[in-house]
């Protein structure tokens, strides 16, 4: 029920929020939703859960494993210097495009600070802090695998979306979309669905607070489903769409290419740049 509830509330809160401010709140109840709903499928089943461990996973770690975070431990042993000099420097990337690139660009192209700072907000956020985290709790023997895991590498868009980009929400969808929906309506269908699924909550963060794009994000969703189908085809294995050089290049035309789609002009214009004002960062 709570999964309901709290998005539920982020609605009737949206008219006395600015609308990048209803954004936020959109993003964290269902985030704050969907954290309680991991946590909620494994200490149903289990006596014993360390609560200061389970308090971490809701309050502290992105990721929504929740029986990897709360009784695996870590296998890949202690994180070494290149990892967290690479966690750092990522920050400081979206930091320095956030906080002076952005506000550079403004005066002549606002649009196009917008999307410089927001890819600077992703950057410090799920690839830095993000990932800061996961070696932090990695540190102290915590199966917490980072949330990124260097999507510019993928060689499919099923290895993009499925083992790299946001493995967090990959987790869920597999968890409570995917595997229910795929003893009923078979493998494709329910990527399909999933993707479907992805669409439409993109839509409750960045349609719905912009007051624009409607359709775009659940648009972009749709076409990355029907990408991931395609190349999984007898013609997109022939055509080498999922792996190798072919795939890569498959990859980054189907994510990047209609990324506008994703995050229209409305978004980036009522929902970003007042965003970037409200940090200082324009």
């Amino acid at each position: 029920m709570i999964i309901l509830i709290l998005p539920a509330l982020a609605l009737l809160l949206a008219p006395s929020l600015p609308r990048w401010g209803f954004m936020w709140a959109m993003a964290c109840t269902l985030y704050a939703s969907a954290k309680w709903l991991t946590y909620r499928s494994v200490s149903g089943r289990v006596p014993t859960v360390n609560r200061p461990l389970a308090l971490g996973y809701l309050l502290a770690w992105p990721g929504m494993n929740a029986k990897a975070f709360l009784f695996r431990t870590d296998r890949g042993g202690q994180p070494r210097g290149p990892e967290w000099r690479a966690a750092i420097l990522k920050t400081l990337a979206g930091v320095t495009l956030t906080w002076i690139v952005a506000r550079t660009a403004l005066p002549h192209h606002p649009l196009l600070a917008g999307w410089l700072g927001m890819v600077g907000l992703i950057l410090v956020l799920h690839f830095g802090t993000f990932h800061l985290l996961s070696l932090g709790w990695r540190s102290r023997g915590v199966d917490a695998a980072p949330v990124m895991r260097n999507p510019a590498a993928s060689s499919s868009l099923s290895e993009f979306w499925g083992r790299r980009w946001n493995t967090a929400f990959h987790e869920l969808a597999t968890q409570f979309t995917f595997r229910p929906a795929q003893q009923i309506v078979g493998r494709t269908a329910a990527t399909l669905l999933v993707f479907l699924v992805s669409g439409l909550i993109h839509e409750l963060v960045i349609s719905v607070p912009a007051h624009g794009g409607y359709g775009l994000p659940t648009g972009y969703f749709v076409l990355q489903g029907l990408g991931v189908s395609a190349e999984r085809t007898r013609a997109g294995r022939r055509l080498g769409l999922g792996s190798g050089w072919r795939g890569w290049l498959f990859t980054v035309l189907f994510t990047a290419g209609p990324a506008y789609w994703l995050f229209p002009p409305p978004f980036v214009r009522n929902v970003i740049l007042p965003t970037l004002a409200a940090v200082g960062a324009i």
